[in-house]
């Protein structure tokens, strides 16, 4: 439950940031703004400033801006949207995007400040913390329908001994529980493992065969050592982070574009809410700034996914300007906004296969 307050925060922050950068531009730059709400109507209270409506809503998930002449009217309205040059048009429909890269830099800054875990070389003698303890073995991935998914362990958990009749092996590197694993495959052996301040024993059967890549317990193990920039790097280290999202992040819309139109996959590396939910309980298990980090990654997503030229979304009516352009004159109000609703209606349709896939993979 906790988990699930925390990213309902994260998500609308995001949208919350998202519809600020839109208000801030239009402001500045004379755009009448009719509203700014958090969450969506039917509207609880609401308050007039400055000719703009302040509202709180019944659901308390993000938010909106009301732009007077995004849809066209007042076109002979100096206020209105729909009379401005074109490069104001773009600047307010990508300050969105523009803000959640501002707030992913933000996050990713934070992150290094704080200190950010990293795995460290594999080895019994090498991984100390401050106090010169060993730092244990994490899980960091468990394989689904594995003998750990089975057992119950979980990314995050700590593997500190492992027991069989014969031996009670304390754990020190990565090594020692590949080398058990192994001498043990087809028996049943005992981990016992420390989630957050609780210790529990777990009993497991390695497989005698695995997939490839997955091993006979089906887990990825590291020992992780937080790491923390100084503080004259912070600013960098989250813009290199940041850059690195935008570019993997690329990458994957580039391979999931590649395997719809060129393979006709049916079934892509996407998720709705349930697989964000399901990523964010498992970031949590790292500790605070590993969350951090995921919603920072979540902003530069919904910075992307903004910006692609699809219809119902900022790139999309971005996309609808350089026609215009190109053109000579304005498409037909009316005709954009039945492309943009119905872009909108294939969205909402798509996130609806999305989360029912997701929930059909945890069943």
């Amino acid at each position: 439950m906790l988990t699930l307050i925390y990213i309902i925060i994260a998500i609308s922050a995001l949208i919350l940031v998202h519809e600020w950068g839109h208000f801030f531009v239009s402001r500045k730059l004379g755009v009448g703004v009719e509203e700014f709400g958090f969450g969506f109507p039917p509207r609880l209270i609401s308050r007039m400033k400055n000719g703009v409506r302040y509202s709180i809503n019944v659901l308390p998930f993000g938010g909106f801006v009301k732009i007077f002449g995004e849809r066209g009217e007042g076109e002979q309205d100096q206020r209105s949207f729909a009379s401005r040059p074109a490069w104001q048009r773009i600047a307010i429909l990508g300050a969105g995007v523009g803000m959640n890269l501002v707030l992913a830099w933000v996050l990713f800054s934070a992150g290094a400040a704080i200190g950010v875990p990293h795995a460290i070389e594999s080895g019994r003698n090498v991984g100390v913390d401050n106090s010169g303890k060993q730092i244990p073995v994490s899980i960091i991935g468990v394989m689904p329908h594995s003998p750990a998914e089975q057992a119950g362990l979980k990314i995050g958990d700590q593997i500190l001994e492992i027991r069989t009749p014969e031996i009670s092996l304390r754990i020190e590197s990565e090594d020692d529980v590949r080398n058990s694993v192994d001498a043990y495959r087809g028996e049943e052996i005992t981990l016992v493992t420390r989630r957050g301040k609780d210790i529990q024993e777990v009993k497991t059967v390695p497989r005698t065969a695995a997939p490839d890549n997955e091993g006979p317990l089906g887990i990825a193990m590291a020992r992780l050592k937080t790491v923390r920039a100084p503080w004259y790097l912070v600013p960098l280290e989250g813009l290199n982070m940041l850059v690195q999202s935008v570019v993997a992040i690329l990458a994957g819309f580039g391979f999931i574009i590649k395997e719809l139109v060129l393979r006709h996959a049916q079934s892509v590396p996407v998720s709705g809410p349930v697989g964000i939910y399901q990523y964010a309980s498992e970031t949590r298990q790292f500790g605070f700034t590993y969350f951090l980090q995921f919603v920072g990654i979540l902003s530069v997503n919904l910075a992307i996914l903004n910006a692609l030229p699809i219809p119902a979304l900022d790139g999309g009516r971005i996309l609808f300007i350089f026609l215009e352009k190109i053109k000579g004159k304005k498409v037909n109000p009316k005709l954009e906004n039945m492309i943009h609703t119905a872009g909108f209606a294939v969205l909402v349709l798509l996130m609806i296969v999305v989360t029912y896939r997701d929930i059909a993979h945890i069943w």
